[in-house]
């Protein structure tokens, strides 16, 4: 009896041990969420080694819960209720000084459509709140006095205010913000392919799976739809829109995204998404892009390279930015 085709057999077999022990390990995906920063943030990772994945993302989360404490506006040992109650500036962390040094250049690109002097229009309106209500216009007036993008002057990591009751809020920089922060320590962990998404705030580190992540943009009228569907890796994507955070009264909707010179809800759009080389810079400019409307707020989207905008207008027409024209896909 011939021994070549046992043996060949066996050969075969060995080589394809060897293969399977060296093969890469299919990637697993970890799927966590918390309360964090007002919301509830989630993150995904995928990678090999589950043990390591979970180490990395709880270490994330608690980076977001780190910056959290800096710049929550909630606790009065924060770096934004420190400066809000200082008579005219105050020392804060490098990380807050960051945020303010990029929320100072939307404001100004902007034209102070992006303002980080408004805690004192949001208190009076307190939408988010069990009892929001509708200020008069001399309290608005009052609370607009001396705001703007010259009210605050950053140098190094001192801020001084142009007026004592000036009241910061780093809401519209600081979720994107935490968002960046816990990327970095998924990054330095090792980490290739994760979303982080706090509450509409998302970054999507690499790929998923060798294929772009898809980002549903709500419809801002029909929770139960999309409005379109973003192909987006190693971005930011952040919508701000009048459906996220508002209320009703005689058929008006008083939502929180205020026009800095009004003091109002801005009225121009329904919902503004931006695609940004950052968290940061994507939460800073939906923002102003939704106070400045489709046409300003997309050419405002063009000084800040790598970003790109869909806004959906008061009347729930739809405006890109012409390089997002491949990356979409409509319903």
């Amino acid at each position: 009896m011939s021994l070549t085709r046992p043996l060949t057999l066996i050969v075969l077999l060995a080589l394809l041990a060897i293969y399977l022990l060296r093969a890469p390990t299919p990637p697993q995906e970890l799927r966590q969420s918390r309360l964090l920063l007002g919301t509830v943030v989630e993150i995904a990772a995928l990678g090999p080694d589950q043990a390591r994945l979970e180490a990395a993302v709880n270490n994330a989360f608690a980076e977001i819960a780190r910056i959290e404490a800096l710049m929550t506006p909630h606790q009065p040992q924060s770096d934004v209720s420190r400066l809000s109650a200082a008579s005219d500036e105050a020392t804060v962390a490098s990380e807050t000084a960051e945020v303010i040094a990029l929320g100072l250049q939307v404001a100004a690109a902007s034209d102070g459509a992006l303002d980080l002097t408004l805690g004192r229009v949001k208190a009076l309106w307190a939408i988010e709140s069990e009892t929001p209500r509708i200020p008069s216009s001399e309290e608005l007036a009052e609370a607009l006095e001396e705001t703007g993008p010259a009210a605050l002057q950053l140098d190094g990591r001192q801020v001084r205010k142009a007026a004592p009751q000036l009241a910061v809020d780093l809401g519209a920089v600081a979720k994107g913000y935490a968002v960046d922060r816990a990327v970095a320590v998924l990054r330095a962990a090792g980490v290739t392919q994760a979303s982080v998404n706090a509450g509409g705030d998302i970054f999507l580190l690499g790929d998923h799976g060798g294929r772009p992540w898809r980002i549903g943009i709500q419809h801002p009228r029909n929770d139960q739809q999309v409005a379109a569907t973003l192909l987006v890796a190693d971005q930011a994507v952040v919508t701000s829109g009048d459906y996220e955070r508002f209320f009703e009264r005689d058929g008006v909707r008083y939502h929180h995204i205020f026009d800095p010179k009004t003091g109002r809800p801005g009225d121009r759009c329904q919902s503004a998404s931006v695609v940004a080389p950052s968290a940061a810079l994507a939460d800073a400019l939906s923002t102003a892009v939704f106070v400045l409307g489709p046409e300003a707020g997309l050419a405002l989207v063009e000084k800040f390279p790598g970003a790109l905008a869909l806004v959906i207008d008061a009347a729930g027409g739809r405006h890109l930015s012409p390089g997002l024209q491949e990356r979409i896909e409509w319903p």
